[in-house]
C-alpha cells in the first residue's frame, strides 16, 4: 500500500509575525484517501515553481560547474608547457589527457551509484573535495610518471560532474527545467574562459604549477559553501525518507514564497536505487545504448576540439595557421599572448551556443536539436580540410566550438529528464563514463594523428558527429513537455 503524507495547515494563534502563523504538519498514515485530496511530488515541484530556492542551488552549483571546467581546461595549456619543460614527445603529451579521461570513466558510475544510494549531495561533495586536493598535488608533481597519476586521480574526482545536473533537475518545474540546466551550464564558459585568462598572466612569467595551485581554489570555495547546498526531496522520497522530502518542499515553499498544494502527499513504497540492470531494462535498453554512443561522440568531438585548437596555434602547419615551416617543424611551441588571446576568443563559443539552444530546445525538442547541431559541427569541421588562413581557420573552430558546446548541453537537459528517480544518478554516471571512452581516444587523434594526417584527424569528427546525430533521431523518447518520471 502506498505511504501518505498529509500536509495540514494549523494556525499558531501564539505568534503573531505573519511569514511564521502557519506550520505544516506531517504525518504518515496508511488508509485510503480520496483522490481529490492527494498529489504528487511532481504537482508540488510545479506548484512551487522558480524562485530564490532555485536560484540559490543554481548558483551554488554553478561554481562547482566553473571550477570543474578550469581543471578541464588546463590540459589545453599544460600539454605545451610539458613538452617544453620535460620534453615530452606527442604520445606523452597525449597519455595525460588520457589519464584524466580515464579517471573519469572508471569514477562515472560510481559517482552515479553513490548519488542514487546515498544522495546527490554525497556524490558532488565527495568528487568536489577528491579533484581539488589531487588537483592541488599535481602541482607539486616532480616528474611526468607522479603527473599522470596524479592528473588521473583529479579525473577521478571530475567525474562527479553530472550529478550537478541530477539535483538541479530535481528541483525544476517542467516548464523551466531545460532553461535552468542550460543557463546553468553557462557557468563552464565562464570555468573556461576564466582558465585561459588566469593561464596568459600566469603562465609567461610564473609558469605551469602556480597554474595547476590556483585552478583548484575556486573548488575549495565551493566546499565551504556546502552546508548551504539541500539534498534532493525526490531522493529522499526514493529512499523512503517522506519526513525529510517533507521539509525539503517546506524549505522550498518558504524561499519561493509559495504555498504547497492542499491535501496529501502520496508516496509510493521505495524501491531498489542505483541498478545498472535496471538501465538495461527493457523499457530503457535502446535508449541507454543510444544515449552512451551520443554521450561518447559528445565528449570526443569537444575535447577534441579543444585540443586540435591548441594543436593548430602552436604547431600547425603555414597552410593553417600561418606559422614559417620551421616554426611549425620545431619540436617545442609554446604558447605566446596571440594564441591565448585566440584560445580564450574560441572559449567564448560556449556563450552563443547557450543562446543558439534556448530557443530551439523547447521549439523543435531534444532529439531534433540534438541531431541538427551535430550536423552543424560536422559541417564546420569538414570545411577545415580547406587550406585557409588562421583568421579563417578561428571563426570555423569558433562556429565548430559553438555547436558542440550546443549539443552537450541538450545532453545535459535531455538524459536526466528521460531516466526515472531510481536510476537518474547511475544513468547520467553511466553517460559519463561513455563519454570519457571518447575522450580517451580524442588526444591520441588531436595530438597524435594531427601531426602524421591531419585531414584523416580532421575527418574522424566530422564522421563520428554525423554517426551521432543519427543515433539521436533514434531515439525512442522525446522529453520535451515531459514530467520527471519516479519509476520505470
Amino acid at each position: 500500500m502506498a505511504t501518505l503524507v498529509r500536509y495540514i495547515k494549523k494556525a499558531d494563534r501564539e505568534n503573531t509575525d505573519e511569514s511564521l502563523s502557519d506550520k505544516v504538519i506531517f504525518e504518515k498514515c496508511d488508509k485510503k484517501t480520496d483522490d481529490s485530496a492527494i498529489f504528487t511530488l511532481d504537482t508540488a515541484v510545479e506548484a512551487l515553481g522558480v524562485g530564490m530556492f532555485q536560484f540559490k542551488v543554481g548558483a551554488l552549483l554553478g561554481l562547482a560547474w566553473t571550477a570543474d571546467s578550469m581543471e578541464m581546461m588546463v590540459l589545453s595549456v599544460l600539454s605545451p608547457a610539458l613538452q617544453c619543460d620535460w620534453n615530452l614527445d606527442k604520445w606523452q603529451q597525449a597519455m595525460i589527457s588520457t589519464c584524466v579521461f580515464s579517471g573519469m570513466m572508471l569514477s562515472g558510475a560510481i559517482w552515479g551509484y553513490v548519488g542514487d544510494r546515498y544522495g546527490r549531495k554525497v556524490s558532488i561533495i565527495l568528487s568536489v573535495a577528491m579533484t581539488a586536493y589531487f588537483g592541488l598535488l599535481s602541482s607539486m608533481s616532480p616528474i611526468y610518471p607522479w603527473m599522470l597519476l596524479l592528473r588521473g586521480l583529479v579525473g577521478v574526482g571530475i567525474g562527479g560532474i553530472p550529478q550537478n545536473t541530477t539535483l538541479l533537475a530535481e528541483f525544476l518545474p517542467t516548464s523551466a527545467r531545460a532553461r535552468g540546466i542550460i543557463l546553468n551550464m553557462t557557468f563552464w564558459g565562464v570555468g573556461c574562459c576564466l582558465l585561459v585568462a588566469i593561464a596568459l598572466l600566469v603562465m609567461p612569467t610564473l609558469g605551469w604549477r602556480w597554474l595547476l595551485g590556483l585552478s583548484p581554489l575556486s573548488l575549495v570555495f565551493f566546499l565551504t559553501l556546502t552546508p548551504l547546498l539541500p539534498e534532493s526531496a525526490r531522493f529522499h522520497m526514493a529512499r523512503g525518507r517522506s519526513d525529510l522530502a517533507a521539509a525539503t518542499l517546506t524549505r522550498i515553499a518558504k524561499m519561493n514564497k509559495k504555498s504547497l498544494p492542499d491535501g496529501t502527499l502520496i508516496q509510493s513504497e521505495a524501491t531498489s536505487r542505483g541498478s545498472i540492470r535496471g538501465l538495461l531494462s527493457k523499457p530503457l535498453r535502446r535508449t541507454t545504448l543510444l544515449l552512451w554512443f551520443i554521450w561518447l561522440s559528445c565528449s570526443f568531438c569537444y575535447y577534441g576540439l579543444i585540443l586540435l585548437t591548441t594543436e593548430l596555434l602552436a604547431s600547425g602547419g603555414p597552410c593553417h595557421n600561418g606559422r614559417s615551416a620551421a616554426e611549425a617543424n620545431c619540436g617545442c611551441q609554446r604558447l605566446n599572448t596571440a594564441d591565448y588571446v585566440d584560445l580564450l576568443v574560441n572559449a567564448l563559443a560556449e556563450f552563443p551556443g547557450i543562446l543558439l539552444v534556448l530557443p530551439l530546445i523547447d521549439l523543435i525538442g531534444r532529439k531534433k536539436c540534438m541531431a541538427t547541431l551535430f550536423g552543424l559541427f560536422s559541417l564546420s569541421m569538414f570545411s577545415l580540410h580547406a587550406c585557409m588562413h588562421r583568421t579563417a581557420m578561428m571563426v570555423m573552430l569558433f562556429a565548430a566550438r559553438c555547436f558542440v558546446a550546443s549539443v552537450f548541453q541538450v545532453a545535459y537537459v535531455y538524459t536526466p529528464e528521460v531516466y526515472p528517480t531510481t536510476v537518474r544518478a547511475v544513468g547520467m554516471g553511466t553517460c559519463s563514463t561513455m563519454s570519457r571512452v571518447g575522450a580517451i581516444i580524442t588526444p591520441f587523434v588531436a595530438q597524435v594523428l594531427l601531426r602524421a594526417e591531419p585531414h584523416a584527424a580532421i575527418a574522424c569528427y566530422g564522421l563520428v558527429s554525423l554517426l551521432a546525430g543519427i543515433a539521436a533521431m533514434l531515439l525512442p523518447i522525446e522529453t520535451k513537455k515531459r514530467a520527471l518520471q519516479e519509476v520505470h
